[in-house]
């Protein structure tokens, strides 16, 4: 048996050796089409009873970020560097690796960022973390901001020149949009290192997803789900418990075959502090 197939067994085991606390917490996840949606919804249909866990469709990091802020949801996914602006925040575990993706069609003919300046490009949907990150790297573009589908829909109209999406690889709805390729950002990584600090890292989208001949070399950034510090220590182990103990269960489709809830991973939240409840749990199924 393969070492992580026997540690995620044994630490479900112990994991479920605790009983679960009854109520309802509201994760706040993604739209339709999207990384964080699918990912709330496992997350919901994997809740352990007595314990039931509601997910929101949302816009992505910066309106999960408000949902948190405002009462709106108890837990929330959020792009690490979005995270980072909010203060008083505190993470329940690092989950997964976005990709940015800069997408055109096939036939268009740009081949680098550059080639976009002063053309309509859907910089994400608003409130969510591609917009904010859309922002940063500083395209010179004209802005739009469509939510996924419609940005999809929009590029095959001619009615925008490309999009940018930060997600799992592949992405669903992009995966059945045939007739499309990615343009490469990783020469945008040094000033945003620079600028933001390391939260940004060099990723590449391997060759053959969307039917790309070669790798393309993007910019990576770790979700976090995060909660305000008042959620009850009782539900933050619960949460932690579920990430641990179904870790294998908790892949969305479009994350299967490059990442996976690692146990190592789950607590390097960078500079969002975890909960006390989850810090607690995590010492108490690791030791």
């Amino acid at each position: 048996m393969r070492r992580r197939t026997f540690l995620l067994g044994t630490l479900a085991l112990t994991a479920c050796g605790t009983s679960e606390p009854d109520g309802t917490i509201r994760i706040a996840g993604g739209e339709p089409g999207g990384f964080y949606n699918d990912f709330a919804g496992l997350f919901s249909r994997l809740a352990p009873s007595p314990l039931t866990i509601t997910p929101i469709e949302t816009g992505g990091s910066a309106d999960n970020l408000k949902h948190l802020r405002e009462g709106g949801a108890d837990i929330g996914l959020s792009l690490s560097d979005s995270a980072h602006m909010e203060p008083g925040l505190v993470a329940l575990g690092r989950v997964y690796e976005n990709y940015l993706q800069l997408v055109v069609l096939q036939s268009s003919p740009y081949t680098t960022a550059a080639d976009l300046i002063g053309r309509p490009v859907s910089l994400g949907a608003d409130g969510s973390g591609a917009a904010l990150q859309g922002s940063r790297l500083a395209l010179g573009v004209r802005e739009e901001h469509y939510p996924l589908r419609n940005a999809v829909d929009a590029l095959k109209a001619g009615e925008i020149a490309a999009l940018l999406w930060s997600g799992g690889v592949p992405t669903p709805e992009l995966d059945k949009a045939s007739g499309i390729r990615l343009l490469p950002l990783d020469r945008f990584l040094p000033r945003l290192r620079q600028d933001y600090g390391k939260v940004y890292e060099r990723v590449d989208v391997r060759m053959g997803v969307y039917g790309s001949p070669v790798d393309i070399p993007t910019i990576g950034t770790p979700n976090l789900l995060v909660c305000r510090p008042d959620l009850s220590t009782e539900y933050a182990g619960a949460v932690v418990r579920l990430l641990v103990g179904r870790a294998a269960e908790l892949v969305p489709e479009q994350a299967l075959g490059t990442q996976y809830l690692d146990v190592r991973s789950l607590i390097d939240t960078g500079k969002v502090p975890l909960h006390p409840g989850a810090a607690a749990e995590y010492r108490r199924l690791h030791g």
